[in-house]
Formats: C-alpha cells, structure tokens, sequence
C-alpha cells in the first residue's frame, strides 16, 4: 500500500510542471516534502508600521510537512512558529499564528512537454495561539486563494491571489476582540515569482508581493514588496523507492519595501526542504 501510494504521488507530480517552489509565493503545484522556514522581519516606523523587529522560526507558514495523499490533492499540516520580538511596542516571545492546514485541489496542470501550466485552488485558516499583539494579530482568519503558473522553456511563472477574511478575535490585553477585529480589514494579496531555471541546480528568482488594504487599521493602503533571491537544488540525497527519490532544498532572498510608509519595510527569508 505505501509502495502504490509513492507511485500515485509520482504519478500526480509528473502531471505538472516541474519548477522550484518560490521563496514566499505558495507554488501552486502540488509538493510533497518537509519545509522549515525562517523570517527576520522589520516593520516600518511610520504611521502604518508599528516599528517591530520579529524572527519568526519556522515562518509564517510553520514547520510543515506537505502531502499528496490523492491525485490533484495535496494537505500541508503546519507547527506554529516560534518568534521573538523586540521594538517599539516591547519585546516578547511565544508561539505564533498557526496556520493550521492548507488544502489544495489542482484544476487543471500540464507538464513540460504539453504545455507547462497549472491551476490550482487553494483554503488555508490560521489560528492566533499568542495572545500578546507583540507577536500575535489575535485573529482567527480564512484565506481563499487562487494560483497559477506558466513555464516557457527554463523560464516560470507562478502566481496567487487571495484574501485574508477574519472570521473571529482574541480579547488581547489593551486590545479587545471588537477593535482587534475591525483593525485587520479584509487584505488583498497578490504575490508573483518570475523564476529562472540556469545550469542543474540553481534556480535565481525575483518576487513581487503586493497587498492592498481595502478597510480595516490601514484602510485605503497598497504596499509592494520585492524579493530577489535564490534557490538551489534538487540535490539528491537518497531514494525510499524507485520512482521517489529524496531530495534537500535550500534557498534564501532579501525582501525589500518600494512602496512609501510600508507595514513591512524589510526581512530576510531563509528556507530548507526535503521532498520526499
């Protein structure tokens, strides 16, 4: 039974295109693998910044184990991360928002030698474990997202859609569910990896992640983060079968703000993986 569900795995993968997973983009092929993530971000110190510093262990997405456990599906089982904080509103530390599960359903995909596209349906929900705002947003939130990709030659796309829709609300200390609730608004994310396939193993990127606040604390703001990074692999490292073989992933990219009075000024992303 394990045997034939790694084949099914290899066969659902070999359905798609077979580009890298971008640094903060969530690919919207389907990947079966253990990721951990590490973030050092800076807030912006303006009138729509609180002015924070945060590590975040394991990033916003966790430490997370991805599965394909049915062909066009795929489960992202996530830990919370681990942040500290430090900055303008005091330091802390604890566990932060758990994005509890990811679910994707693949609507349409083609590999390399039929086209090289994919469309993929995302729901994720994150829930706040840490009740502090100094590393919490103390709400409970919905994410839809739509994704997609391209690949001409050694050259992809990848690109989501989403928004973050907040469906409940901690009562933090000095900061009630209410005003906590109506303060995050519903954003808008739209994040985009141009990526480039040179040599075997390295796969240079540049991101575009843009976010738009309709309402809500930073109501009428749209910000653009730009990513440059790189990531390198697949180095095989071993093989649980003879369609599946183990492979270690690293990447890293420098997030930086272009757009004035960011939420988020900069932060360094740090990423290992292993599929499997």
């Amino acid at each position: 039974m394990f045997v034939s569900w790694l084949d099914m795995v290899s066969a659902s993968q070999a359905a798609q295109p077979s580009w890298m997973t971008p640094l903060v983009t969530v690919t919207p092929r389907l990947e079966q693998e253990f990721r951990f993530d590490a973030y050092n971000q800076q807030n912006g110190k303006g009138s729509q910044g609180n002015g924070q510093q945060i590590t975040s262990y394991g990033g916003p997405g966790g430490v997370r184990l991805e599965l394909i456990p049915a062909y066009n599906w795929e489960v992202i089982l996530a830990a919370p991360p681990y942040a500290t904080a430090t900055g303008p509103k005091g330091a802390g530390q604890g566990w932060g928002d758990w994005p509890a599960f990811l679910i994707k359903y693949r609507l349409l995909s083609a590999n390399k030698d039929n086209g090289d596209y994919i469309v993929t349906a995302f729901f994720q929900m994150s829930d706040p474990l840490n009740a502090p705002a100094k590393i919490s947003n103390n709400i409970l939130t919905a994410q839809p997202t739509l994704a997609f990709g391209k690949g001409w030659g050694d050259f992809d796309i990848q690109s989501t859609l989403s928004v973050q829709v907040p469906v409940a609300a901690l009562n933090a200390p000095g900061n009630p569910a209410a005003t906590t609730f109506a303060n995050f608004g519903d954003p808008f994310i739209w994040n985009t990896a141009f990526q480039y396939h040179l040599f075997e193993y390295f796969w240079p990127e540049l991101e575009v992640n843009y976010e738009f606040w309709p309402n809500g604390e930073h109501v009428g703001l749209s910000q653009v983060l730009l990513t440059p990074g790189v990531i390198l692999g697949r180095f095989r490292i071993g093989m649980d079968s003879p369609t599946r073989p183990i492979n270690l992933i690293v990447g890293a990219g420098y997030q930086v703000a272009v757009t004035p009075n960011p939420v988020v000024q900069n932060n360094f992303v740090g990423t290992i993986r292993i599929t499997f």
